[in-house]
């Protein structure tokens, strides 16, 4: 992939009216690479005169913490950039993740598993995308469902949709590949969703056309798409934009301490500097712009 800016667009995607979203999680403090996401959500919208859409992915129980979703609004606020409507909180929407997976119980496509992550990397034989592929251990097994993960049954839904497709702004057309995965799980043990489900859910709640989010996540779709089949929900075109790395080639994490955005404002830093630099590719010492872009191992 060549060289990228937030301001490009690919023409045989641009239409008028698209949607794009930011949707942080508020278990941390906002740091530059979340405000390269926020950017390039919110410049394609505003160069293709769309609506740019915040919402905040609150469902990380005790991890989820308000404060944070405070701070995330005077983030970009000092940035210079605005979101369209209230922000939207992805907690409101528990019932309607509850209900759809439900839907998928019924069609015979969730099974309760019990299996630690120790037992899953003893027993997996193969490794995806997130890791060590669950080998169905619990799948057809008598399991007591109660404080159970829910895993989809992949090779069923897939034999129920068919072949399925999914488009990339910067990679392509792509065909999905969510055995990749494994039976990914759709419902935790302690929360009442899995990112897989809550955001294909969101986003399609949202009437996001455009989903923008970085190249680490780029294989993920391959499940998203899945979803969006066995659901009957609409099928977005996504936007994987290159990530914020530190010299070490890792992404910027709010776990290694990553300067925050917060520290950055209450210095006093100019925060629409701060964004036109990020447009300009002007980072930090030591920060740069990976290329790199995980389409399918």
């Amino acid at each position: 992939m060549g060289r990228h800016s937030v301001r490009q667009s690919c023409p045989e995607h641009q239409v008028s009216g698209i949607v794009t979203r930011f949707a942080p999680s508020p278990n941390g403090p906002l740091h530059l690479g979340h405000a390269f996401a926020a950017i390039v959500a919110h410049d394609l919208a505003r160069a293709r005169g769309g609506r740019f859409l915040l919402r905040i992915e609150d469902i990380d129980g005790d991890r989820s913490r308000p404060e944070f979703a405070a701070q995330f609004l005077e983030d970009l606020t000092w940035l210079g950039l605005a979101w369209d409507g209230a922000p939207i909180a992805q907690s409101d929407r528990i019932a309607a993740h509850a209900a759809a997976a439900d839907r998928l119980k019924a069609m015979g496509l969730l099974y309760p598993c019990r299996c630690t992550r120790a037992e899953i990397a003893a027993a997996a034989r193969a490794t995806g995308p997130d890791g060590p592929v669950y080998p169905g251990t619990c799948r057809g097994r008598a399991v007591d469902p109660e404080g159970a993960a829910w895993r989809l049954d992949v090779t069923a839904a897939m034999a129920l949709t068919g072949p399925l497709a999914w488009q990339g702004e910067t990679a392509g057309p792509q065909v999905a590949r969510p055995e990749l995965f494994g039976d990914v799980v759709l419902l935790r043990k302690d929360l009442p969703g899995s990112y897989h489900l809550a955001v294909t859910l969101d986003d399609a709640a949202d009437a996001v056309t455009l989903v923008t989010r970085g190249a680490d996540l780029f294989a993920s779709t391959h499940v998203h798409r899945l979803l969006q089949a066995l659901l009957a929900l609409p099928v977005p075109v996504w936007h994987h934009h290159p990530l914020l790395v530190e010299p070490d080639g890792r992404k910027l994490a709010k776990r290694r301490g990553s300067p925050s955005l917060a520290e950055r404002r209450l210095a006093g830093e100019d925060g629409r500097a701060l964004a036109q630099a990020l447009r300009d590719h002007c980072f930090p010492a030591g920060i740069s712009l990976s290329q790199r872009l995980d389409c399918v191992p």
